[in-house]
């Protein structure tokens, strides 16, 4: 019996057991902080960089424990549920609460959508040359097919290898010289400034780091391997799985987001070492920030960032197409999951399909989705606040977390996130106004 109880505990896995058990517990938590480095964070950690220098990469270590709390509540969230952000919202909460909540999502998600594939038709003609707008028709139509086309194990194992993309600013900062010591001290000694420029930089590289779109993508991700392996249950009806799924969760969320935070502080460092030190501190688009490092730290190094952002983008898109349409299709009750084939959720997969073609039109329209970068993660940053409170009343609500509430811990760093990103964006407005 004790041996049958053991059995039981551990949580049933969608990947191959003769895999190394490190490999088999990354998946959601991993693509999702993989994801976080689009480029549109590729041109806010730029931004930042290039305007403030080593002073603000304090930042990066500051948002870690934050985000490793809101994400690792989202994936407890939807594994104990079953169901994603917004099916919960709609199940437990106000309706007015959820359109809200949906929509603002759709439309950052869209606007980032867009900046997105304009950022990587702008890489790839630097690489290549050629037309700009046909890149950006070409990605969105790769982006949208690949979910729609793929099967959910075959995609989920392409958008794990498209994360080694983000390797490509570790090599950027062996390539330029650094100096590590006003790095280091850049990066643990915080350093403020009075100036709103400075607080719109800060709130960016918060909304860069702490998503809602993440949030939405690895509660549903969870919801979804649910579906996908039969042996999984939900913990509210599996509770013997929980502590099994719990450690993964935490696993897969501690290295995915440190991930996303080490590329994060590798391309500020690359930026303030090349970029700030020569006097460049105005950059609105990662393509750009790959244009100017050309002269300065070389080719080499201009091609590994313009490379890198191609890459990136190939997992960013889907994910943030994927997560709006997950928020629409739960919030209407309507079938969805990638697992799903499209005959048989087609309002999920026309959410997705819309979203990126949207994107990607953005593109054709006066809206300069190159300046759309920047303002896409302070819009993140702002909508981020109410999508937070909403997912840490869930925490400690008995008809949605069952046996498995977060603990007292998790709670207060994601209910001290919450208010980072609150007070952040206040001070943000009041900067601007006065």
């Amino acid at each position: 019996m004790a041996n049958a109880a053991a059995t039981r505990s551990q949580e049933p896995s969608n990947t191959r057991a003769n895999k190394p058990r490190l490999i088999r517990m990354l998946g959601p938590g991993l693509i999702t902080g993989a994801s976080d480095d689009d480029p549109s964070g590729i041109g806010t950690y730029s931004q930042a960089g290039a305007q403030f220098g080593f002073s603000i990469s304090w930042t990066l270590l500051f948002s870690y424990p934050l985000m490793v709390a809101i994400q690792q509540i989202s994936a407890q969230i939807g594994r104990t549920t079953g169901r994603g952000i917004a099916a919960n919202v709609h199940q437990h909460y106000p309706n007015w609460l959820l359109q809200v909540i949906v929509g603002l999502l759709l439309v950052a998600n869209t606007i980032n959508i867009g900046a997105d594939l304009g950022a990587m038709g702008d890489a790839l003609k630097l690489l290549m040359g050629g037309p700009h707008l046909l890149y950006v028709v070409l990605f969105g139509a790769l982006c949208a097919a690949l979910q729609v086309f793929m099967k959910y194990r075959r995609y989920v194992a392409v958008l794990k290898w498209l994360t080694v993309a983000l390797f490509a600013y570790f090599g950027t900062v062996l390539v330029v010289r650094i100096p590590w010591s006003e790095a280091i001290l850049g990066f643990l000694i915080p350093t403020f400034a009075p100036d709103a420029a400075f607080w719109t930089t800060v709130v960016a590289v918060l909304g860069t780091t702490i998503s809602p779109y993440l949030f939405f993508w690895q509660a549903s991700q969870e919801a979804e391997d649910i579906r996908a392996v039969r042996e999984r249950k939900p913990l509210v009806k599996a509770p013997q799985q929980g502590p099994d799924a719990l450690e993964r969760i935490r696993l897969d969320t501690y290295i995915g987001m440190a991930f996303s935070n080490l590329v994060g502080l590798a391309i500020m460092i690359t930026t303030a070492a090349t970029l700030n030190v020569n006097g460049i501190s105005d950059i609105q688009s990662s393509s750009q920030a790959a244009e100017a490092l050309r002269p300065v730290a070389g080719p080499f190094a201009f091609a590994l960032f313009a490379l890198g952002i191609v890459g990136t983008g190939l997992l960013a898109v889907p994910v943030l197409a994927g997560s709006a349409a997950y928020a629409v299709s739960e919030a209407g009750r309507w079938p969805h999951g990638l697992y799903r084939k499209p005959s048989r959720a087609k309002a999920f997969y026309a959410t997705l399909t819309l979203a990126t073609m949207v994107g990607a039109a953005i593109n054709f329209s006066p809206v300069n989705p190159i300046k759309a970068l920047y303002l896409s993660a302070v819009i993140n940053g702002v909508v981020a606040v109410p999508v937070m409170m909403t997912m840490m009343h869930m925490t400690h609500n008995p008809r949605i977390m069952g046996e498995f509430p977060v603990s007292d811990g998790l709670r207060l760093v994601g209910w001290i996130a919450t208010a980072v990103m609150a007070l952040a964006a206040l001070i943000m407005v009041v900067t601007m106004i006065a």
